[in-house]
């Protein structure tokens, strides 16, 4: 199964924020347990990298992506760290085509039609929709999709387990970036076993709902 296809499988992607390598095994741990074998590690954090690649080392089938890639020397750590797949908060024409020239896939933040077209003259039919609640949310989502029929969105920003359902319902959904299951306070207080609980509720939305 393809990247694509293993994202649109899991529905919901946690976001995660890791700033100390230690949490990553046990992290990795409660989101496979959970049933939610899949992270979307931020590269906003010095530990970032490292945390991805213990990620990638103790559980060798986690579908696992870098967020917040910027450039392309951070695509490059993102690679040899173990991502199977690149998201920015933005769309910068030259990382997608360095992500296309290294053969990871890659989903860049839009918010507008323009963006979007860019993204489809690029040649990407999946765009990450951000921030998905701020800029306008599943109403936004569905004006726009009417006119770039072949586009898919994973919107990320501001969505939680009140209004994931509404969003997954939506066919033009590849999966949701979620937060709300891995807040980074019960990182920091190594509180494993409720996120794992959170996880398993979320897991479970998805099931319902797909």
């Amino acid at each position: 199964m393809d990247v694509m296809n293993r994202i649109k499988e899991m529905g919901i992607i946690p976001v995660v924020v890791l700033e100390d390598v230690n949490d990553a095994k046990p992290l990795a741990e409660a989101l496979c347990e959970g049933g939610l074998p899949c992270a979307e590690v931020t590269f906003r954090t010095k530990a970032a990298a490292e945390a991805l690649k213990i990620m990638r080392e103790n559980h060798p089938d986690m579908l696992l992506g870098a967020g917040t890639v910027l450039t392309k020397e951070q695509v490059d750590l993102a690679i040899e760290s173990g991502a199977s797949f690149i998201v920015s908060p933005g769309l910068n024409p030259n990382t997608v085509k360095y992500c296309q020239e290294k053969g990871i896939p890659m989903i860049p933040g839009v918010q507008t039609p323009s963006e979007m077209e860019l993204a489809m003259e690029l040649g990407l039919d999946t765009v990450k929709f951000f921030p998905a609640e701020p800029a306008g949310g599943l109403a936004m989502i569905k004006a726009v999709a009417a006119a770039y029929t072949n586009l898919k969105f994973m919107p990320t920003g501001g969505i939680n387990e009140a209004n994931v359902r509404d969003y997954l319902r939506y066919d033009r959904i590849i999966a949701c970036g979620g937060s709300w299951m891995v807040k980074g306070n019960l990182i920091k207080e190594k509180q494993f076993d409720q996120i794992k609980e959170m996880v398993a509720g979320a897991a479970k939305i998805v099931k319902e709902e797909r």
